[in-house]
């Protein structure tokens, strides 16, 4: 029987989002659907602020390392999601120790660093990245967040350029959801 990828190459990719336990190390059900039936991958979870870097430094890369190498031995295309998004992402990135909100200049260091270190760690096996995620209103208007409270409307362009600064070869997304 044909699959679903193979029904709609090389026209286009099918994709799924998945989580930690589709591509779980003993090999799930799910996982072996996507495996076969997928030709692109999407992280759930596993790549944004909050799972890969819950406090300043101190990154955990395991479940993310997974999600890429499950990705490439199936032959897909991987697309991280997310690296800046107000929501899942740890206040350290918007305060400091002493609970003084951080600076403009402090965001945008804790920024950069951040999507320097993520994109560059997968520069050359991510295909994509979710850049950005919901900063806008259902209105098409920037909605308040602590990034844009804290850096101004500029955090979307600044985030683009790091990434892209990052890996000059990765295709670079704005995702949201429900913008008509």
């Amino acid at each position: 029987a044909e699959t679903l990828r193979g029904a709609v190459a090389p026209a286009f990719t099918v994709g799924a989002a998945i989580n930690a336990r589709a591509f779980a190390e003993d090999g799930s059900p799910v996982g072996r659907i996507v495996a076969r039936e997928f030709s692109s991958v999407t992280a759930e979870n596993e790549m944004k602020p909050m799972s890969l870097q819950p406090r300043e430094g101190e990154f955990r890369w395991k479940t993310a390392d997974r999600f890429v190498s499950f990705g490439e031995s199936h032959g897909m295309k991987i697309i991280g999601h997310c690296l800046v998004w107000h929501s899942q992402t740890p206040d350290w990135f918007f305060t400091n120790a002493d609970g003084t909100k951080a600076t403009r200049e402090q965001l945008i260091e804790r920024m950069h660093a951040h999507i320097a270190a993520v994109v560059g760690r997968y520069k050359g096996r991510v295909h994509g990245w979710d850049v950005v995620n919901e900063a806008f209103d259902d209105a098409g208007n920037l909605h308040p967040s602590p990034w844009k409270d804290g850096i101004g409307e500029d955090f979307v362009e600044l985030a683009f350029r790091f990434a892209h600064e990052a890996d000059p070869a990765a295709e670079l997304y704005y995702n949201d959801f429900n913008m008509f």
